[in-house]
């Protein structure tokens, strides 16, 4: 196999990935917000992840990426099935029933528990910068959330903290079945492969989107199809490109940043203006971020080895199979 040099670094290209991944992220929580007054969870789910495959299935003809090897089968069908489908419909059902700071708190325990089940079934290790990094970013999390939950206009349902700790469970979850099957697959192929597993067990929700389509307002349809475009179709796709060069323990980390950048958009797309106490949330959830990533560089650390060319996977290391 013969690999080209790319003048942009590896390093550079994941950390741009991941960037890009988390911003797409957080913005979907102010989507959801528009799209889920005027659509049912189900419907939601499958307008977004319609619209994601499309997109993907696209992205697959041009470039000239077929079936994925056999061997991903199995971490395509869990993710598609627990994540795309399950997270989703989860998610859009629990936002109904809790304010936007508690389920922003609870689906923020999915990087504690995908570094702890990285840690058991993939073999990763859990050092302790990662682990402080997790501590810092969570207990950021929990300021964010309760600051946000404090006004007037805060509920809490106990059917909605259910709902959003199962999503919290499938997001990990999908994520350590995604990372053996990037060993045999390209990060494009497992996530569009995923989406459409996704969509197709979303598929009995079809009478409900096609009811609530022509009486959706314009604005929560093309917020829909945002979701389906920017946050499911290429942000997975970042996603999944990052998972393939770094731990899956660590990169869960970085979805802490999550809700301190929902505070910053929500103050400038929405006029929401933070309270103090937000404010120091979300700059202790980045700076767990920074604790989680920062990997000080030593004498005899060995460079990274470059990345394939064209999406091909890594080669597989101890830990990448079931």
């Amino acid at each position: 196999m013969t690999f080209r040099s790319s003048p942009v670094p590896p390093g550079v290209l994941t950390a741009g990935a991941v960037t890009f991944t988390v911003f797409a992220w957080a913005s979907a929580f102010v989507s959801i917000r528009s799209a889920g007054a005027a659509y049912s969870p189900g419907a939601l789910a499958l307008g977004r992840l319609l619209a994601a495959s499309l997109v993907l299935g696209v992205l697959l003809l041009i470039r000239r990426q077929g079936l994925p090897p056999r061997e991903a089968l199995r971490g395509i069908l869990v993710s598609g099935v627990v994540w795309f489908c399950g997270y989703t419909i989860a998610l859009n059902w629990g936002e109904r029933l809790v304010d936007a700071g508690t389920a922003s708190l609870l689906v923020n325990t999915g990087p504690i528990l995908m570094a702890l089940l990285a840690a058991r079934l993939l073999g990763e290790a859990l050092p302790p910068r990662l682990l402080a990094g997790i501590a810092v970013s969570f207990v950021g999390a929990v300021v964010v959330g309760l600051s946000m939950s404090s006004g007037q206009g805060g509920s809490t349902s106990l059917l909605g903290v259910v709902l959003c700790l199962l999503a919290a469970v499938a997001y990990a979850t999908g994520v350590i079945a995604q990372k053996p099957a990037l060993s045999y697959g390209t990060p494009l192929q497992i996530t569009a492969y995923s989406c459409m597993t996704g969509a197709a067990v979303c598929l009995p929700f079809t009478g409900q989107l096609l009811d609530e389509l022509p009486r959706a307002p314009a604005s929560a349809t093309l917020n829909m199809v945002y979701l389906g475009v920017v946050p499911t179709a290429l942000a997975f796709t970042t996603w999944t490109y990052a998972l393939a060069r770094m731990p899956a323990g660590r990169l869960g980390a970085t979805t802490y940043a999550v809700p301190a950048i929902v505070v910053l958009l929500s103050w400038a797309l929405l006029a929401e203006v933070p309270a103090w106490l937000t404010l120091l949330g979300g700059a202790l959830c980045l700076a767990g971020v920074a604790v989680s990533r920062y990997a000080p560089r030593t004498a005899g650390t060995p460079r990274a080895p470059a990345a394939p060319v064209d999406g091909a996977p890594l080669a597989p290391t101890k830990g990448d199979r079931p």
